[in-house]
């Protein structure tokens, strides 16, 4: 049985950002998120097939920006304090270098109120697609330049920019980094 997301209304409690940190801390074997509104967001695990796929991504993005030496790649364990208040971890995340070195030091060792640049969710079995078209389009409204919304179930994939329309792609082969990740370039074959 799948279980789904669980969303739970904590704003009364109103934590701070610390509070936050603190209860992601304490449940570490839990993956909490918090959106715009302050609700925390409980999620199920990724399952091993996905988190494979996850890997994959990561470590297609590392060798990447390695060669590169352009930014700073993160995976999902990484939280990223939104513009809005949301509390974010992506699949996959990357942040240029010139924008990471100006986050102070303190929020590196926490979560630093940035938002990356370029970000990967990869739809799992008990994610939501709607959820996760809400949570690509706030990555938008908070800075990300590109992101790409994986959907195994049906191959497609969906391309996230600022201020345009979502761009739905049909059993892709490939995806460009474009000029945010320039010379990047995902072969999908890996993923389905």
């Amino acid at each position: 049985m799948l279980m789904s997301p669980v969303t739970l209304d904590i704003r009364t409690l109103n934590l701070s950002d610390e509070q936050f940190y603190q209860l992601c801390l304490q449940n570490r074997d839990r993956r909490l998120e918090r959106n715009g509104n302050g609700d925390l967001i409980i999620m199920p695990p990724a399952g091993d097939e996905t988190s494979n796929r996850n890997a994959t991504l990561i470590a297609l993005l590392w060798l990447w920006n390695n060669r590169e030496n352009r930014g700073i790649v993160f995976e999902s364990s990484a939280g990223f304090i939104l513009a809005n208040g949301a509390t974010r971890s992506p699949d996959v995340a990357w942040i240029p270098l010139s924008k990471w070195q100006q986050v102070p030091t303190e929020q590196r060792q926490r979560f630093a109120h940035i938002c990356p640049d370029f970000i990967i969710e990869l739809r799992s079995p008990s994610d939501n697609l709607n959820t996760l078209q809400e949570k690509m389009r706030e990555y938008c409204e908070n800075g990300t330049q590109l992101g790409w919304l994986i959907n195994r179930q049906n191959r497609q994939v969906e391309i996230y920019r600022p201020g345009q329309d979502v761009e739905t792609l049909d059993n892709p082969t490939t995806l460009s980094g474009e000029n945010v990740l320039p010379g990047f370039s995902l072969e999908l074959e890996r993923i389905w």
